[in-house]
């Protein structure tokens, strides 16, 4: 049982890490390289206003997560990542760029991570 426990652990901070990470290099690039982020947001019919309210609420949302101090914003926070990955892969698809790979990666991520964060602490 316990060998099982760890391997969930493992699971879960690995795939949780992952997303960290590309969550907060996502918002890197909308804060540090705004111009390309601009162009892209365009064409994909997004407006570039929410560019940075974006990178913030991905910081929020990974901090929400890694320190579990609500439930609640935690749960708010992986719905948020989840339909910010959802709407990107089908805004790629839509303008048929290819672009469409990371955020479904992205996803299975976070469907790990969550399942995970699931198993080891409820």
């Amino acid at each position: 049982m316990e060998s099982n426990n760890k391997r969930n652990r493992n699971i879960y901070w690995t795939v949780t890490g992952l997303i960290s990470a590309l969550m907060l290099m996502s918002a890197g690039m909308y804060i540090f390289n705004n111009t390309m982020v601009t162009d892209t947001f365009i064409k994909l019919g997004y407006p570039s206003y929410i560019i940075y309210p974006l990178a913030v609420l991905k910081i929020l949302g990974i901090v929400a997560i890694l320190t579990k101090k609500s439930k609640m914003l935690k749960e708010w926070a992986y719905a948020g990542f989840f339909f910010d990955f959802v709407l990107a892969f089908f805004a790629h698809i839509a303008v048929n760029d290819g672009g469409y790979m990371p955020s479904f990666v992205a996803i299975i991520l976070l469907l790990t991570s969550y399942i995970y964060d699931k198993k080891i602490f409820n």
